[in-house]
């Protein structure tokens, strides 16, 4: 019984087998059909510091369940304008959504997993940070997300220990906060930190190697 015991707690989760890192292929995302047939109420401003979201409705008006869930399906995106627009439409959305985020928050997880899922590093990069944006963006969203860290985490669980920048060979991977396995550690904390009493024993359920922070 008690080598039983040992084996069950010390081998369900071994190093990332062989392949874990390789990436996955695209596919067409929702956010790009209904982008290009002209259903989101968005245009591309440029200004002094570089290009923004011109909304053309008030951000605090949009239908919630509609239009956040779409924007997340964007994550996977990798080419402009589509990328762009889906990243920081979730950033202004996440900034001005307010009470209207909490209840929203089951619909988020399949895009957030399929963006994960994918393993390409620079858009694990980009949900790493939406989602820290996202634990802090209103009150129990930390706590919401609980329940879903096993859909989560276990992409993280493979790529805490990497740190390699995100980007194209060049190291400004400290500018542009792309350390994966910075971001990992970063998020995990806020999870931990928004995310209740139980958040902590969740993570290191998925993720052995978490520390507290």
């Amino acid at each position: 019984f008690c080598l039983f015991v040992f084996c069950f707690c010390f081998k369900v989760r071994g190093p990332p087998v062989a392949g874990a890192f390789k990436e996955r292929p695209t596919k067409p995302t929702a956010f790009r059909k209904f982008y290009e047939r002209g259903d989101f109420p968005i245009a591309l401003e440029h200004d002094t510091k570089g290009n923004k979201i011109a909304w053309k409705v008030e951000i605090e008006k949009l239908d919630y369940h509609y239009y956040l869930p779409l924007f997340f399906d964007g994550l996977t995106e990798m080419t402009f304008p589509y990328e762009f627009f889906a990243r920081q439409g979730i950033h202004d959305m996440l900034e001005h959504g307010g009470n209207k985020i909490l209840p929203v928050i089951p619909q988020l997880i399949i895009p957030i997993k399929n963006a994960l899922s994918l393993r390409n590093r620079q858009v694990i990069c980009i949900t790493l940070k939406v989602l820290q944006h996202l634990v802090v963006s209103a009150d129990m969203v930390g706590e919401a997300l609980v329940p879903y860290y096993r859909q989560i985490l276990p992409v993280l669980n493979i790529f805490k220990n990497m740190n390699v920048n995100s980007g194209d060979g060049i190291d400004y991977s400290q500018q542009k906060r792309e350390n994966i396995g910075d971001l990992i550690q970063e998020t995990l904390e806020a999870f931990e930190r928004y995310g209740g009493e139980t958040a902590y024993i969740n993570i290191k359920y998925m993720i052995p190697t978490y520390q507290s922070c």
